[in-house]
């Protein structure tokens, strides 16, 4: 599923964002991978949200050296060559920092591979906040944003390497308070960086939460990333309205059917342009022998672009999905509503 464009043809399907300021008027649409500053029109076909490694051991109990970098090497790269030989350039690398975040071996996967891969800045609260780190839980929204934005300016734990966008999670349901402060933390960093805010949600009741939050900051919503976006198809295009992006992350071998209906439906209500589509596949597990069982990233490739064109979608329409949209919504510029 190689797919070329020409830059100036690119340039043109990004469109007029709501308002960017700042340097980026003065330069081609760029984002941050772990080896660098890449225009966005060089990131080529691309997997949204992905995980290399994931630690669920908790956010008090979680070291690096509950890993080997060469033995998580091992076991991943396999995984990235596949995708590269089907013609996928970039990966979404989507772990919170706390939960396993390492762009150190995210850098060296890179270089083996020659996948473009984006880390990010942000803390995850789904899961009952196992994954928050202590000061989380006292610090204001302003003073995690002042962390996020460090990284950002300074690089990662002393790295130089430049988070991509923001990750954080919030639970299925009405937001906490300490989750509405995780989003307005988003939402101030996005301010400052122009980083895009992918947000583990779910369902469509705390997606409608975190939009007004981040529109109540000044945010617009296409600086925002519905991660995990379920419901039905209507709910999916209601929340859509708002302008925020789509993201139907989860596909498998078992839910095609699911996603060509969803994505069919999507685009006849004209919001192809708003939809991303990923795994939320790999996942190597310190603790488990090998790793344990680790998903490969190829269904669709594979399995979902085949039956979308089967319903009618056109190679523009892949492209739109694979290349377009991602290049678009990773894109780092300060999104005001």
């Amino acid at each position: 599923m190689a797919i070329h464009i020409s830059r100036r043809h690119f340039l043109a399907t990004l469109g007029a964002a709501p308002i960017i300021t700042g340097a980026a008027l003065a330069e081609p649409p760029y984002t941050y991978s772990v080896q660098g500053k890449i225009a966005v029109s060089k990131l080529g076909p691309a997997l949204i949200h992905e995980h290399v490694l994931v630690d669920f051991i908790g956010a008090d109990k979680i070291s690096p050296d509950r890993w080997r970098h060469d033995e998580v090497i091992r076991k991943v790269l396999p995984y990235l060559l596949e995708i590269k030989q089907r013609g996928i350039q970039t990966l979404v690398e989507c772990t919170p920092a706390f939960i396993g975040r390492d762009v150190i071996l995210l850098k060296k996967l890179s270089e083996l591979s020659g996948l473009n891969i984006l880390t990010n800045t942000g803390y995850y609260g789904a899961s009952d906040n196992k994954y928050l780190p202590k000061w989380a839980f006292t610090e204001t929204a302003e003073q995690l944003a002042a962390r996020w934005i460090t990284e950002f300016e300074k690089g990662i734990e002393g790295t130089g390497i430049r988070p991509g966008f923001i990750k954080t999670g919030v639970n299925n349901g009405k937001l906490s308070e300490l989750h509405q402060k995780l989003i307005r933390a988003a939402a101030l960093t996005h301010l400052k960086t122009g980083l895009t805010i992918c947000s583990h949600t779910g369902p469509a009741l705390p997606a409608r939460e975190e939009i007004e939050i981040l529109m109540q900051s000044g945010v617009h919503p296409s600086a925002f990333v519905w991660v995990h976006a379920s419901g039905s198809a209507e709910e999916l295009e209601n929340v859509g309205q708002s302008g925020c992006w789509i993201s139907l992350d989860g596909v498998n071998t078992e839910n095609i059917g699911k996603h060509v209906e969803w994505i069919s439906f999507l685009k006849n209500k004209r919001r192809l342009g708003q939809v991303l589509i990923s795994h939320d596949a790999g996942w190597y597990r310190p603790g488990e022998p090998d790793g344990g069982a680790f998903r490969g990233f190829t269904t669709i490739s594979d399995k979902l672009v085949p039956a979308l064109k089967e319903h009618g979608f056109t190679d523009t329409d892949i492209h739109t999905l694979m290349v377009t949209n991602p290049a678009k919504a990773f894109a780092i510029r300060i999104r005001k509503r």
